[in-house]
């Protein structure tokens, strides 16, 4: 009889306890479709018409992703804000071509669903001008019946998919899942275990063993990471492949306000301890503004070395030569891999096996065990250019 009674008491704490998981769950859900109404809400009565004459902008935290739709309808971008940005994606829309291919030059997104036929650009146009100047982003066709042989067509260009219009809520919640699903898929396999492309830097990071770069920014054979303002002015930072392998950080060396600097040269540098690597401006110019908080609080680093912790911004003044030399998207990718395998070789030269566990995967700190000699060989090997 008690063992009856106890095991209907553990039956009746496991039921209560998967009751309340579900009472929260349903609580969490009910409270972010409330925040992401409000953000709907507000986003109309946001003006954003200094980036884009046409922008309109609804954001929600963690989103699954980031999404700009380009429609010279109103009534098909306000159906992607109001069904979208409610099941947890950020949504910028525009109505034209020239508009969309301004903001993804600034700004970082996982999509861009065009219209096909559209009076300025059409969507064959916007889709090829998008692959071209950001390959990792991928781009989805909205068509009418009419035109899906072209729509087809234009998968030939790299496009995604295509989604046919007029088209359900449901329908379009299943289609956005499977994209990202599909994309997901295909940067795995592209990139494999080691180097994943984020769309925030600060969201989602990568196991200690892992790096990440952001979606559109550009990186340098010596591991700094550039990106680029309306204006021309580059932010600049030390990436995450040189941040993992050098591990802790004591100090930044921060470049003098003025400094004018050509592609190459000796531009900002770290410490460790008494150890110094120094670091390579990826493009020409002068040195306009540098970030002090970073310099006052280096653990910061240990977040993301992107995005907030830039060390410097330069008013570049030959970016027609010196942007082609960066890499981005999956030229970044494979400049990561690259220099993974040649750190387990200069490792293995050094006396040191790289890595832990079975795939011997590059460690937060490689860089650490070294004696100060080998310490400044390799980082000059990697970070010297």
């Amino acid at each position: 009889m008690m063992i009856v009674l106890l095991f209907l008491s553990v039956v009746l704490f496991v039921l209560a306890d998967l009751g309340v998981r579900e009472v929260l769950r349903r609580h969490r859900e009910g409270r972010l479709r409330v925040e992401r109404e409000t953000a709907l809400a507000e986003s109309l009565r946001l003006d954003f018409t200094r980036e884009s004459k046409t922008l309109k902008r609804a954001e929600v935290a963690d989103p699954a992703a980031r999404i700009l739709c380009v429609d010279d309808e109103d009534v098909i971008l306000d159906s992607f804000r109001k069904i979208l940005v409610v099941d947890g994606y950020s949504v910028d829309t525009v109505q034209t071509g020239p508009e969309a291919l301004g903001l993804i030059q600034t700004h970082h997104y996982d999509f861009v669903f065009t219209d096909l036929r559209m009076p300025v650009m059409d969507g064959v146009d916007v889709a090829k001008s998008v692959k071209h100047m950001r390959p990792d982003i991928d781009v989805v066709i909205i068509t009418g019946y009419a035109t899906v042989e072209t729509a087809v067509d234009c998968m030939k260009h790299g496009v995604m998919d295509y989604v046919q219009k007029p088209f359900t809520e449901g329908e379009l919640l299943a289609f956005v899942k499977k994209a990202l699903i599909k994309r997901q898929d295909r940067i795995q396999k592209l990139l494999g275990p080691k180097v994943h492309v984020t769309h925030v830097a600060e969201e989602g990071q990568p196991r200690a063993g892992e790096f990440s770069i952001p979606g559109g920014v550009l990186i340098s054979r010596g591991h700094c990471w550039a990106s680029m303002a309306q204006d021309g002015s580059i932010k600049v930072g030390l990436d995450d492949f040189a941040k993992k392998i050098i591990g802790r950080v004591d100090g930044i060396e921060l470049p003098n306000v003025g400094m004018a600097v050509k592609a190459g040269q000796a531009l900002f540098g770290i410490r460790q301890g008494g150890r110094r690597a120094q670091f390579h401006s990826p493009v020409s110019g002068k040195v306009v503004k540098v970030n002090p908080a970073l310099a006052e609080d280096c653990e910061t680093l240990e977040m993301t070395p992107y995005q907030r912790n830039w060390v410097c911004v330069i008013d570049g003044d030959c970016l027609d030569v010196d942007v082609p030399a960066l890499k981005i998207g999956r030229a970044a990718v494979s400049l990561f891999q690259e220099d993974i395998e040649r750190l387990r070789k200069a490792m293995k030269d050094s006396g040191q096996k790289a890595g832990s566990g079975a795939d011997a995967s590059v460690y937060v700190g490689e860089l650490e065990r070294l004696d100060d000699a080998r310490w400044e060989s390799v980082t000059k090997e990697f970070f010297g250019s």
